[in-house]
């Protein structure tokens, strides 16, 4: 098979020890954003399968209606996320097989942020090779609230660090994450606007579908302590367009740490990078050589399959 994989911007692909997986075909990477649906339907002409990284490049009907007629199946790095319209794929005759999640590391990257954000790391960091020496005061966090929005996998994991911590623990999601977070000894907001509002530190955990596009408002965003602080290593369009951006204008919240935005690679004018109270990271969540090995590992994995003439992991319903 003639096999591509799009996006890999920091050309580690073909460093993966998962990449001997793929020995036996040929293989076509390409480190750059293609820039439009004929520009993808162009690179990928006389190619079989496709390896989609994330959401780097999404596969909406206007893509997949160009493919050339080679491509059989489209390969993705974990579970569908809304990078691609699978309705479309299906009546393209193209087999989507998905994959597991990254593990650890978006848990691991979500308490970086926490803790370069109370402490401005970022900042002081700057200003050492500025010549200056102690400039801004951090804070503790034992004590402190911790809010999680979404108490799926990742929310659980981020609360229990929190708790390791010696945080008061506030939770809300769907209604079935409730008994989960009473269970592990947590307090489960009676709705999100609560959480908000009580939150010293309010990590998201959200996937991004019909109903939680936009769930965060201007008004659940006002709500929040002057000297909050948001954390985002879910999906940007969880909050309206423009909320963010105003709120920490107006100082609620009063911080914001995010590794997600609604366009990436995020352009260098994006008034975002402009605000002194952001700490940025570059959709950073999944993407650890360990995370790599698993994500990659199993899309790889599903291709052979395929080509063996056994799909597995075959997923047809939409999930946005």
């Amino acid at each position: 098979m003639h096999i591509a994989i799009l996006d890999d911007y920091q050309d580690a692909i073909r460093s993966l020890n998962c990449f001997s997986l793929l020995n036996k075909h040929q293989v076509s990477v390409f480190h750059d954003t293609l820039p439009n649906p004929q520009a993808i339907a162009a690179a990928l002409k006389g190619c079989n399968a496709v390896v989609l990284i994330r959401e780097r490049t999404r596969f909406d009907r206007a893509v997949i209606e160009l493919l050339p007629d080679t491509i059989k199946l489209i390969s993705l790095t974990g579970a569908p996320s809304g990078q691609i319209d699978l309705e479309a794929a299906q009546s393209r005759g193209i087999t989507v097989c998905q994959g597991k999640g990254s593990g650890p590391s978006t848990t691991e990257l979500t308490w970086a942020l926490i803790l370069a954000a109370t402490r401005h790391i970022a900042v002081e960091d700057r200003r050492m090779r500025e010549g200056r020496w102690q400039t801004t005061l951090g804070r503790v966090l034992k004590g402190r609230t911790l809010g999680i929005l979404g108490y799926g996998r990742l929310g659980q994991d981020v609360a229990r660090i929190g708790h390791a911590f010696g945080m008061r623990i506030i939770a809300f999601g769907r209604a079935s994450s409730r008994e989960r977070a009473l269970q592990d000894g947590f307090e489960f907001a009676s709705n999100h606007r609560e959480l908000f509002a009580q939150s010293d530190v309010l990590s998201i955990h959200l996937k991004l579908n019909a109903s939680t596009r936009h769930l965060i408002t201007r008004e659940d965003l006002a709500a929040m302590k002057p000297d909050a602080l948001l954390v985002n290593t879910a999906r940007a369009g969880v909050i309206a367009p423009g909320a963010l951006i105003e709120a920490l204008k107006a100082g609620r919240p009063g911080s914001a740490a995010l590794d997600v935005f609604d366009i990436e690679p995020l352009p260098a004018d994006d008034p975002i990078l402009s605000l002194p109270n952001v700490l940025c990271a570059p959709h950073l969540g999944y993407t650890s050589r360990d995370a790599y090995e698993t994500l990659f590992g199993d899309a790889f994995k599903n291709i052979l399959a395929f080509a063996a003439g056994e799909p597995a992991n075959v997923t047809t319903m939409s999930r946005d």
